[in-house]
């Protein structure tokens, strides 16, 4: 290969942030040429091709966050792009549901986001009305959210790369293409590959889990670090996958940063159950024991993390008891279907999710895009659940940053 090839702007990351910010750029500016740089053999290798699949409806999310802005944006351009290109989706709906009399507060309060987030067509239901969507779920009320839906994130993230090279081939995706190394030289960033040198007017950064490494590497100063929390999940056997319809959602303790283990029925007819989550002593690391010096060092060695250990301390240790022992797993899906046996999950796959951890250990910072000091390059930070969904709202706000700051 030859060395020193030039982009007009290169993206570090091949996840769907990446794609999509691949894909808005190439529309905006037709003529340029672009680079993106992804470090494994394929496109969607770590959080978009690990996580539950699900096209969030912007329920959750603090009104007029980046995060409940770009989600309920964000999921109109993605059912709109899946529709355009025959991506494989279902905009099927889900329920969230409350199993105790102690929920229905909480249940209130996050409906009351929904309608301030203009979630279309949410409305609360009855534990009867319920079980006419879910049949086997036991629950005393809940939101149906009829905007909710499933979509195969990897065939997105692939379609979207592959129209924007349709728009201008000379635009290149480099695959295990891992960045080593990055600098500035006069008005141009270099990036050293382990499959070469290239090098570019400007760079956008979509990293992940390795966000808060490959900034410093370009000069940004960031007292924050990403942390990783793993999630597993089981599957529904054969015999049980009828007892779920489309999507059955607990309601999510607003003490903590997730949203708690749930069913879902995949684009490919699976149904999922999970994610817990748990501290991971590898940030790509998808094995109940892997581990990784490097990252645990890193981790362990950071205020926040600590402080999040302390904070959270009974749901941590719920949470990894039940990592490793099925039956808690079981008695957690059972409350809201409790007709579910042993024998009717399995275990599945696992996914690993990038918190950029605040100094205080609080995990709930909003979606955080930056500029470094040099002038030439754009970060995304933070871009935990729902990026996936929000995606191309993120991309299209990063081209709008790109045209501003670079003055293109």
């Amino acid at each position: 290969m030859q060395d020193n090839q030039h982009f007009d702007i290169a993206i570090v990351g091949g996840g769907i942030v990446g794609a999509a910010t691949f894909f808005r750029l190439q529309q905006r500016f037709p003529d340029k040429k672009l680079l993106l740089l992804e470090k494994e053999p394929h496109l969607a290798a770590h959080q978009t091709g690990n996580n539950s699949g699900v096209i969030h409806s912007g329920l959750y999310y603090k009104p007029s966050s980046k995060k409940a802005v770009n989600c309920v944006e964000g999921r109109k351009q993605l059912v709109a792009f899946c529709k355009e290109y025959n991506v494989a989706h279902d905009v099927c709906g889900k329920v969230v549901v409350a199993t105790d009399a102690n929920e229905l507060p909480n249940m209130d309060r996050i409906f009351e986001i929904g309608k301030q987030n203009q979630i279309e067509g949410i409305e609360k239901i009855s534990g009867d009305q319920v079980k006419e969507i879910e049949p086997f779920c036991e629950a005393i009320g809940g939101i149906w959210v009829p905007v909710t839906g499933i979509v195969d994130y990897v065939g997105a993230t692939q379609k979207m790369i592959d129209v924007a090279q349709s728009i201008q081939p000379k635009s290149k995706v480099k695959l295990e293409h891992e960045v080593l190394d990055v600098w500035q030289e006069g008005e141009l960033t270099k990036f050293h590959t382990s499959k070469g040198t290239f090098q570019s007017t400007y760079s956008i950064y979509c990293a992940g889990l390795q966000a808060d490494r490959l900034a410093k590497k370009d000069g940004v100063t960031l007292k924050e670090r990403v942390v990783g929390f793993r999630g597993d999940y089981y599957e529904l056997t054969e015999q049980a996958k009828h007892k779920v319809k489309n999507l059955i959602y607990p309601v999510p303790d607003p003490n903590f940063p997730f949203l708690g283990v749930h069913f879902t029925r995949m684009t490919n007819g699976e149904i999922e159950c999970g994610p817990n989550a748990v501290f991971t002593f590898k940030r790509e690391g998808y094995g109940k024991t892997d581990f990784d010096l490097k990252d645990t060092i890193d981790a362990l060695t950071y205020s926040g993390t600590w402080k999040l250990f302390l904070n959270n301390m009974q749901f941590g240790i719920n949470e990894y008891r039940r990592a490793f022992s099925k039956k808690l797993f079981l008695e957690t899906l059972q409350r809201m279907i409790p007709s579910l046996t042993m024998d009717d999950i399995t275990p599945g796959r696992s996914g690993v999710r990038a918190l950029l951890l605040r100094e205080d250990g609080d995990t709930r910072d909003d979606f955080r895009i930056e500029h470094s000091n040099h002038g030439r390059s754009i970060h995304v930070l933070n871009a935990p659940s729902p990026a996936a969904t929000a995606s191309l709202a993120i991309g299209t706000d990063v081209a709008s940053m790109a045209v501003d700051y670079f003055k293109l």
